[in-house]
């Protein structure tokens, strides 16, 4: 299966995708990462330089949307690890804070739209079926 073989609204969708995680990362660290105190730098920086750089190569994805499925792969993981692993046990102890109920229902959000806007037959095959490259050159 080659991207040929997908048809050009599902490519136009993936770039939909893909700017709308550029647009939701922008308007949501953007700001934060221009005008930022020395306590949330210490707290947050990390994180909010890690999605900028997400944004940025979901740019990319505009023009190869196929090429960078691997991110809305990432984004799919980390998010339903997030809900999982931080999220769930919160909740069941009680202990969930207004600001990890947004983050909850914006994972959420991604954890419902990525799978239904990612082509799963082209990454079965691209990723699952096709030969791995060689881990080294074999012997003339």
């Amino acid at each position: 299966m080659s991207g040929q073989d997908l048809p050009l609204w599902r490519l136009n969708l993936l770039r939909a995708f893909y700017l709308l995680i550029t647009v939701g990362l922008a308007s949501s660290w953007g700001p934060s990462m221009l005008q930022h105190t020395d306590l949330w730098a210490q707290r947050r920086g990390e994180l909010g330089a890690m999605l900028i750089g997400l944004a940025f190569f979901c740019i990319w994805g505009l023009r190869y949307p196929l090429q960078m499925l691997p991110l809305l792969i990432f984004e799919l993981i980390w998010k339903t690890l997030w809900i999982l692993v931080i999220a769930y046990p919160l909740w069941l102890g009680g202990a969930v804070t207004p600001g990890v109920e947004g983050s909850f229902y914006a994972c959420l959000a991604g954890v419902v739209l990525t799978p239904l806007v990612l082509p799963w037959r082209y990454i079965a095959h691209h990723y699952f079926r096709k030969p791995a490259q060689p881990w080294r050159k074999p012997r003339a």
